[in-house]
């Protein structure tokens, strides 16, 4: 196994020593529950079969080669691939018990519960103010105070009000890349979601504003359901509780990220990890 890597979950256990005993918490709440769940592009097989139970109020990181299903999983849980033509899926997938796929699920209140952060930061080309206060909006908000606090409350979450309260009302796209992250990720909370799925939210950002943006995710765990999708391998050590190994649209291994990182079950696991493929 890669030192560096077994030296970061051996720091990440040091710090927060409650992670050792997470997999006999009686707390363990299934939030997202996927049974043979497939995704479909026309006749190509995106996602295969996957059953998958995600723990709320945790970090769970999902790892594997590109092209290995990853990202079309995670849009799936908030049917982001509902937009793809002939995509289409199979199976079950729930949140909170409820089979998101039925017909009668609202997408929008879907996608108001599952906050998306995407791999490159798409800012509107609005104010800092109007970009945190836009789904609030568009949900019917509209008194200003209420908007005022929702707006304050999302960016000092994100670490970003210091940085902005002087600005609120200049463009967003004059933040710095990795403000302009994080200031998606206050978008994506400004609705108070239950879950933040998060697509690569680092790999475009320079060294320091990628720390900041997984010590956010070490805060924001407290509060919500976290998946994120990385090739970082190092950086799903460091910030996950769980890590799902994806390999040609199959779930190949899930468990503690300690043990998958340490000792997998899995020889695909291992080679990947080790760099013997992918």
């Amino acid at each position: 196994m890669n030192i560096s890597i077994k030296s970061v979950i051996e720091k990440k256990e040091s710090l927060q020593p409650y992670l050792r005993n997470l997999s006999n918490s009686s707390l363990n709440q299934t939030i997202i529950r996927a049974k043979k769940f497939s995704v479909f592009y026309g006749d190509a097989i995106g996602v295969n079969k996957v059953t998958l139970d995600i723990t709320k109020n945790l970090v769970t990181a999902i790892i594997g080669p590109s092209g290995c299903g990853k990202s079309t999983f995670l849009r799936a849980i908030n049917r982001m691939n509902d937009l793809i033509p002939n995509c289409r899926a199979d199976g079950l997938l729930y949140i909170d018990g409820q089979s998101i796929y039925s017909r009668d699920v609202d997408v929008v209140t879907l996608r108001r519960n599952v906050g998306m952060v995407f791999q490159k930061s798409n800012p509107f080309p609005k104010s800092v103010f109007d970009n945190v206060a836009y789904g609030p909006r568009i949900h019917g908000i509209k008194n200003l105070t209420q908007l005022n606090k929702m707006v304050e409350r999302s960016l000092i979450r994100t670490a970003l009000w210091d940085e902005v309260k002087d600005r609120l009302h200049e463009s967003a796209l004059a933040l710095s890349g990795g403000q302009q992250q994080r200031l998606c990720i206050a978008r994506a909370l400004a609705v108070n979601p239950e879950i933040l799925l998060m697509d690569e939210p680092a790999s475009t950002l320079d060294p320091r504003s990628t720390a900041r943006i997984e010590d956010l995710i070490a805060e924001l765990r407290k509060d919500y359901t976290i998946v994120i999708v990385t090739h970082n391998m190092q950086q799903a050590a460091r910030v996950s509780d769980y890590t799902a190994f994806f390999y040609e649209g199959k779930l190949i291994e899930f468990g503690l990220t300690k043990d998958i990182f340490t000792n997998p079950n899995e020889q695909q696991t291992e080679d990947y990890i080790t760099g013997r493929f992918g």
